[in-house]
């Protein structure tokens, strides 16, 4: 028999179509959607983004779908924890906006992920985590995009060990690799 999932990890890269699968999920659960944004507008260009992103979830429009949007760009976790029911879904969208906020406020990464982690394993109710992969391309030239993409690659391990689901979205196709699809080899 299967399990509800309710914590699922959705990993991909930039424009991979992550965001759109994990608020597709959301919208399909039939229950009351939450977003929580980590995303700060520092200049012009990223005000826009979050526009957009806030219009494909119907805000702005009389709220069509249903969704409320915290702004969290720092306190995921408690955020999390606090809205968590079993009448709601949230969607984090995305833990590295929010580990990128974090570093550059110069707070301890290991802390904070061991916060979000602990939270994770005790909520009142479904929710999905987006995140960036961001160790599949070339080494950062500096020390502070080395630390970051360190940071960000544990981040996503301790996420995707404590969450029952992962999914890699690329070019906008999702594939599960938590369960494993099939967990059996042939050769």
């Amino acid at each position: 028999m299967n399990e509800p999932v309710m914590s699922l990890l959705v990993l991909g890269g930039a424009r991979s179509g992550k965001s759109g699968y994990a608020q597709a999920l959301a919208e399909a659960s039939g229950l009351t959607p939450v977003f929580v944004a980590t995303a700060q507008a520092f200049d012009a260009e990223m005000a826009e983004r979050i526009r957009l992103h806030a219009e494909s979830r119907g805000c702005g429009d009389g709220n069509r779908r249903g969704w409320r949007t915290i702004e969290a760009p720092f306190d995921v976790a408690e955020t999390l924890a606090g809205e968590a029911a079993p009448t709601r879904i949230v969607l984090v969208d995305c833990l590295t906006l929010w580990l990128s906020n974090l570093l550059l406020r110069g707070d301890d990464l290991e802390a904070a992920t061991a916060g979000l982690i602990a939270v994770l394993s005790g909520l009142a109710g479904p929710a999905i985590l987006v995140s960036n992969e961001v160790g599949s391309g070339i080494v950062p030239a500096n020390e502070l995009g080395r630390r970051f993409r360190d940071a960000q690659g544990r981040l996503n391990q301790a996420a995707a060990a404590a969450v029952r689901a992962v999914v890699l979205v690329t070019a906008g196709l999702p594939l599960q690799i938590k369960p494993a699809p099939n967990p059996t080899l042939r050769f």
